[in-house]
C-alpha cells in the first residue's frame, strides 16, 4: 500500500516488516522490553531539560545517519489517541502488547519533520516512536509509558552516541534496567 505526502507516494508496512521486533521483546524493566536481543550493544537516551526537543532529536538522527549507509529508514508511529500518527488512515501494524503503529518507509529528513503534534516523551517533539533502517543495523524505540528511549545496534553507534551531550545516552547491558539515573517511572 502507497500513501501519499509531500508531493511522493509512500510504502506503508507491513506485519512482516517487523516481524523481527514482533514477539522478540520480553516484558520488563530491561532494555529488552523495547529492544530484541540481536544487537551487539544497547543504550537508553532521553531529552535533558537542558537542550531543546529540536538539538535533541537533531543530534540522534544525525548521530544515527553517520552510522548508516544510505538507505530508507521504517518509521513508526504509535496510536495513543492522542498523538500524531502522521498518515491517520493508515492501517497499523502491531507490536509489543498489541500496540497499533502506522508504519512507513521513509528516512531521516521525514523522521525530523513529519511529526508536527509532538509525542510521548516531549509535546514540541517530531521523532517517530520507533525506527530503523532497512538493513535493520539498529533500532530505536520508545514505549508507550516512557519518557526515555531504547535503542540497540553496534558497538561504535553506541559509543558515538554516548559521547555526545546533546543524544545523552548511557549503554546499558541487557540484563540491567533501562531507566536512565535521575528518571522515575509513572
Amino acid at each position: 500500500m502507497q500513501i501519499s505526502k509531500d508531493g511522493r507516494d509512500w510504502r506503508i508496512g507491513t506485519a512482516a516488516d517487523v516481524g523481527w521486533i514482533a514477539g522478540n521483546t520480553t516484558a520488563g524493566v530491561s532494555i529488552t522490553t523495547a529492544i530484541p536481543p540481536v544487537f551487539d550493544a544497547y543504550a537508553a537516551t532521553y531529552q535533558t531539560d537542558e537542550v531543546t526537543a529540536a538539538a535533541y532529536e537533531h543530534a540522534l538522527v544525525e548521530d544515527l545517519g553517520a552510522h548508516t549507509p544510505n538507505q530508507p529508514w521504517w518509521l513508526a508511529y504509535l496510536d495513543t489517541g492522542a498523538h500524531d500518527v502522521v498518515f491517520p488512515h493508515a492501517r497499523r501494524v502491531f507490536l509489543y502488547w498489541n500496540w497499533p503503529y502506522v508504519l512507513v518507509e521513509a528516512g531521516p529528513e521525514q523522521a525530523l519533520t513529519w511529526r508536527t503534534g509532538g509525542h510521548i516523551r516531549h509535546p514540541h517533539g517530531a521523532l517517530p516512536d520507533l525506527f530503523f533502517p532497512a538493513d535493520r543495523s539498529w533500532l530505536v524505540s520508545a514505549l508507550w509509558d516512557d519518557t526515555w528511549t531504547c535503542l540497540g545496534g553496534p558497538e561504535q553507534l553506541i559509543r558515538t552516541l554516548e559521547r555526545d551531550p546533546l543524544a545523552n545516552a548511557r549503554q546499558v547491558r541487557l540484563d540491567e534496567d533501562a531507566l536512565p539515573p535521575g528518571l522515575t517511572r509513572e
